[in-house]
């Protein structure tokens, strides 16, 4: 076991929120993490979720917190527009950061933070845990030793309960297109980085983004707003190898399946989901050639959304022990945002985006990485 590393999670609840959800269990399974400090918008937030989650200090200023000399990790867990602020104080005040996805609104604030990342020399995440689940890590083997021979085809079907007909005040943001946490950034990030672990980096991609539900009622008020971005999108893509992909994301869909399904000349692999929330969130399950694979048992007391999150974060704190390799890092999530863009692209002029060398490639990244 490594050193014990200090953690400071700044977007702390201690009502609700991913943090509380995820982050909480997460770290309280791992014998190297001291979960040290929190920040919320109030004092008596901070104070309440120190509380909760176990902290001896509690921020309201989350630059203090990355400050904080006692603070060896910032986790950073606020909604997608405040990214930004924190991840830049806490490279500034020279931390280690795992920040949730998606890293910032667009590339611009995507690209800025990768640059000063690349500077401050310390070790980032981007929390696309999904990729840390065990279904996947054993897949990404697989077709790594060739087992499936060369691709030929991957297909998924990624849905996800939110951005249905209605959502909860707390969710409202999510409907603005503006604040970057959309169906497409979110869920469909997710689902992409996967899809590029497995069957390699998109050269090329068309896409059809819908918008099916205009207005959303605001549950628990009489208010409703304007949804001003996509609740379905298809993506078909070809991948540098050659492979070749359909990618379906679709919001509003409770109780259907996640299911990758990747085509080789030697085999085949299935990878299946059943989480409301999406496939990063809960348990996966992998067949190969048509038989279940066993998988490694997930810590014990872990609920659904922490159990990747951990996983996550047992390999990040490898990385900063100078052991294996880390997650995907900030030119890892500037690549896959050039992605979402190119579908934008896609989408709204109605033809096929290159993806290619010049266009998407980062100084230092070098893909998705598991």
């Amino acid at each position: 076991m490594g050193r014990r590393l200090r953690i400071g999670i700044v977007g702390a609840n201690a009502e609700r929120g991913w943090a509380r959800d995820a982050h909480l269990g997460a770290l309280r399974a791992l014998d190297r993490a001291d979960i040290t400090a929190v920040s919320a918008r109030t004092q008596a937030g901070a104070d309440a979720a120190a509380t909760r989650f176990g902290a001896r200090k509690a921020y309201a200023d989350s630059a203090a917190l990355a400050a904080d000399p006692e603070i060896d990790i910032v986790a950073v867990t606020v909604k997608v527009p405040e990214h930004r602020a924190v991840v830049l104080a806490a490279l500034e005040a020279g931390k280690h950061v795992y920040c949730e996805w998606p890293l910032g609104r667009d590339v611009a604030e995507s690209a800025e933070m990768a640059a000063v990342a690349r500077k401050a020399g310390t070790h980032v995440a981007v929390g696309l845990q999904g990729l840390s689940a065990p279904a996947v890590r054993e897949a990404s083997r697989l077709v790594a030793e060739g087992a499936l021979g060369r691709l030929l085809s991957l297909r998924a079907v990624s849905p996800t309960a939110g951005w249905g007909r209605q959502a909860p005040p707390f969710y409202e943001y999510l409907q603005d297109r503006r604040n970057g946490a959309t169906l497409a950034t979110i869920t469909g990030g997710h689902t992409l980085a996967l899809v590029e672990l497995l069957a390699g980096q998109f050269a090329s991609i068309s896409a059809t983004a819908s918008r099916f539900v205009e207005t959303v009622k605001i549950m628990g008020t009489d208010r409703t707003v304007e949804r001003t971005c996509a609740d379905h999108i298809v993506a078909v893509g070809r991948h540098d190898g050659g492979c070749v992909s359909s990618v379906e994301v679709a919001g509003g869909v409770a109780g259907q399946p996640f299911v990758l399904e990747l085509r080789g000349t030697r085999g085949d692999l299935v990878i299946r989901g059943r989480h409301p929330g999406g496939y990063q969130v809960g348990a996966l399950s992998l067949e190969v050639d048509g038989a279940a694979v066993e998988l490694p048992v997930a810590r014990p007391g872990l609920a659904d959304a922490s159990i990747n999150v951990s996983e996550a974060y047992d390999r990040f704190f490898d990385a900063i022990d100078g052991r294996g390799r880390s997650l995907p890092d900030f030119d890892d999530a500037l690549r896959l945002a050039r992605v979402l863009e190119a579908i934008d692209v896609s989408s709204e002029e109605g033809r096929r985006v290159g993806l290619d060398a010049a266009q998407a490639a980062t100084a230092g990244g070098d893909g998705a990485r598991a």
